[in-house]
């Protein structure tokens, strides 16, 4: 089975194609792109080079749902068909221990999906975007999670919310020193040691939590697309997959096609 995934966030979309449970040719456009026109959604199918007819379908979540709206649109203007999009109400295939399910973001459940095809429960999951989302998977489910501003959130708000300081770049060089000698580099220091301490404070909260609750081992997974901030050495059993949630969107629509 060939799905074409398509996770829609704040900042920028991953996109690839998933074929029995292996992600191949993803890449990353920014949410921006997906303009009125389309051209970035057609853009994404030319990538692939294969009309719709060879694909078994369309999946994809958004947290941006005027977004969304410029994809349904542009999906139903070329008759492109099957189109699933992951949503509480049809992930049926997970069981959610959470009040409000319809709060949960469609992107926090396909990285639930997917992580759960391949680890075992207890799960965490760090998705490292816009913002940071800390998802906690017992055996019981999906049980709830964090949300915490990214590191890129971090730089921008104090360009913005501050009348001089600048708005600094955080995928140049990091700072090696414990403290910067300018302004640039001292809100690099800020930021970038400053995240890593916000989340494994909050990680190692939650890692308490279950160690208290659950039996096993906690499995740890970074996703996203500022999981590479964290250094090799954070955690020693923390796992990096960066297309978790394209595989959990072609197995809710393998569930929802087959149900």
């Amino acid at each position: 089975m060939k799905v074409l995934c398509i996770d829609i966030g704040n900042t920028s979309t991953h996109y690839g194609l998933v074929e029995n449970g292996s992600v191949r040719g993803s890449g990353n456009t920014p949410t921006a792109i997906l303009d009125e026109q389309g051209q970035g959604l057609a853009d994404i199918l030319e990538e692939f080079q294969a009309p719709t007819a060879s694909l078994d379908g369309l999946a994809f979540c958004s947290v941006v749902p005027e977004a969304t709206k410029r994809l349904r649109a542009f999906l139903e203007a070329r008759d492109l068909r099957p189109v699933f999009q992951l949503t509480s109400d049809n992930c049926t295939q997970l069981a959610i221990n959470y009040p409000k399910p319809e709060e949960i973001g469609q992107d926090r459940l396909a990285n639930t999906i997917g992580a759960l095809a391949l680890y075992e429960p207890p799960i965490i999951i760090i998705d490292l975007g816009t913002a940071v989302t800390f998802d906690v998977i017992t055996r019981q489910g999906y049980e709830g999670g964090i949300i915490a501003p990214g590191m890129v959130m971090m730089s921008r708000c104090l360009h913005e919310q501050t009348a001089l300081l600048p708005e600094v770049r955080l995928d140049e060089p990091a700072v090696s020193a414990a403290f910067g000698k300018s302004t640039e580099e001292a809100i690099k220091v800020g930021c970038s040691v400053g995240f890593q301490g916000m989340v494994r404070a909050l990680y190692e909260g939650l890692r308490t939590e279950l160690h208290e609750r659950e039996e096993g081992t906690v499995i740890v997974v970074a996703t996203g697309g500022g999981a590479g901030a964290l250094p090799d050495n954070w955690l020693p059993d923390l796992v990096r997959n960066e297309h978790l949630a394209l595989l959990g969107l072609a197995l809710a629509f393998d569930h929802e096609k087959s149900a």
